[in-house]
């Protein structure tokens, strides 16, 4: 029976299993007792990911059918520090995994430079997982955090854009209809102080997971050498082409508290 590598990212781990994509992401956000049911974010990894960091040489070993004859979950091959481990080379599709266990699939593309805005916001998702205000597109934030010349970086960040609606170009006068951050006022306090400097923190733990239908463009990973993106489907595609899995992503909406 084949296993599949898999980059979870909350909670960061390399996994190896012998369930395909979207039954593991089922099983990640609905079938296991050591958490609460909730969505569940994963990468692909190539099948033949090496590496002198991880141990992956017992992997057929330890990613064996029970006894019965199911097949194993999850064998836990990393928690700690995976995520700068993981070659960008050895990384394929992004699985986005509702609390239903509905799977999305996002395929990688290579981020480029944008000016389209003057205000961002950020959901830092691995290693550390911040909400930022910023004046940098992606691409530059991305390089930004993971600077080693600065006081306080990770050598790599996964993170998604979030969307501020008419907040991105004026968050004094912009009415930010149909955001659902609970907090407008802070978040339009943050954007103002990002005048002074490229960064500002708006909410040190936000809650866990991320609401869907805020995603602004895509979700990133890289450092400074490398950003790859993963492009979200436009509203016509998640309206139609995967309509089940939009639907089951906006009935389990997040609340969040910022």
């Amino acid at each position: 029976m084949e296993s599949y590598l898999y980059l979870s990212l909350e909670p960061e781990a390399l996994v190896a299993s012998m369930l395909a994509p979207e039954e593991f992401g089922a099983y990640m956000a609905t079938g296991t007792l050591k958490q609460t049911s909730g969505q569940a974010m994963f990468f692909t990894l190539k099948q033949d990911f090496a590496s002198d960091y991880f141990k992956l040489s017992d992997i057929k070993e330890r990613c064996v059918p029970h006894d019965d004859g199911r097949p194993k979950h999850s064998v836990y091959l990393g928690i700690y520090r995976v995520l700068e481990h993981v070659p960008l080379e050895a990384i394929e599709s992004l699985w986005l995994i509702t609390a239903h266990g509905r799977a999305l699939e996002l395929k990688q593309g290579v981020a480029h430079q944008t000016k389209d805005q003057k205000h961002h916001l950020y959901r830092e998702i691995a290693p550390v997982n911040p909400l930022i205000a910023s004046s940098l597109g992606p691409v530059d934030f991305c390089r930004f955090i993971t600077d080693p010349a600065k006081p306080i970086y990770v050598p790599r960040i996964c993170m998604v854009e979030l969307d501020l609606a008419d907040l991105a170009e004026d968050p004094v006068k912009g009415k930010g209809h149909n955001l659902p951050y609970k907090n407008l006022g802070h978040i339009r306090t943050c954007l103002g102080e990002i005048e002074k400097k490229p960064i500002k923190t708006v909410d040190r733990l936000p809650r866990q997971g991320i609401i869907f239908r805020c995603i602004k463009g895509g979700i990133y990973i890289g450092d400074r050498n490398k950003v790859l993106e993963y492009p979200f489907p436009a509203l016509e595609e998640l309206e139609g082409k995967y309509n089940v899995w939009w639907r089951c992503a906006n009935d389990s909406e997040l609340q969040w508290t910022v």
